[in-house]
């Protein structure tokens, strides 16, 4: 569960809690949240993922890249920082890599859905990520073997672009020949 750990916080105040601390922790609307471990049937998800994003982007300038990655979210419209830590994203610029942490606005972001997690997951961060312009949004349910795929509109809104539930392919609308089988991602 993403639980809230302190709120009111400045973001200099939130780095310098990230650097003193080993935990994972997300800034959002000046409230850090902390984020523990994931279950081992969400790393295996996760895992089988990124594998298969890996495949698919072998050769080719995006990345994926696995938490526990730092994303900085930046926007023009909004000069509010944001950090936040995907199970997996698929970067195609960059130029926002630091030592650190990566500045800018992944093209797929994946997150994977806990008992505990699922409003932090299905609101604070599908409002987020769309309102930074993440281009696709996957939800993925371990518990119910279903993945969701969001893709933003002309009007900047996030709309269904696909759903599978236990079989089946789920295709990525950003990565047109990127297609991923329900049985290699949950078994």
């Amino acid at each position: 569960m993403s639980l809230p750990r302190f709120s009111n916080v400045s973001y200099e105040q939130y780095v310098a809690l990230r650097q003193s601390s080993d935990e994972r922790l997300e800034y959002i609307d000046g409230v850090v949240y902390m984020t523990p471990s994931p279950s081992i049937q969400h790393q295996l998800v996760s895992s089988n993922l990124h594998t298969q994003f890996g495949m698919y982007l072998k050769g080719k300038q995006c990345k994926v890249f696995a938490a526990p990655t730092d994303i900085e979210l930046v926007n023009e419209k909004f000069p509010e920082r944001k950090v936040v830590i995907p199970d997996l994203s698929i970067i195609c610029d960059e130029k926002g890599f630091t030592e650190t942490k990566y500045v800018g606005v992944p093209t797929l972001i994946v997150e994977i859905l806990s008992p505990s997690n699922q409003a932090h997951d299905l609101v604070t961060k599908f409002n987020l990520y769309m309102a930074y312009g993440v281009k696709e949004y996957w939800i993925v349910n371990p518990m119910k073997q279903a993945v969701t795929v969001y893709v933003l509109n002309e009007e900047g809104l996030y709309e269904q672009a696909d759903i599978k539930v236990s079989t089946g392919t789920i295709q990525s609308v950003c990565f047109p020949s990127l297609c991923v089988d329900l049985q290699e991602i949950f078994h």
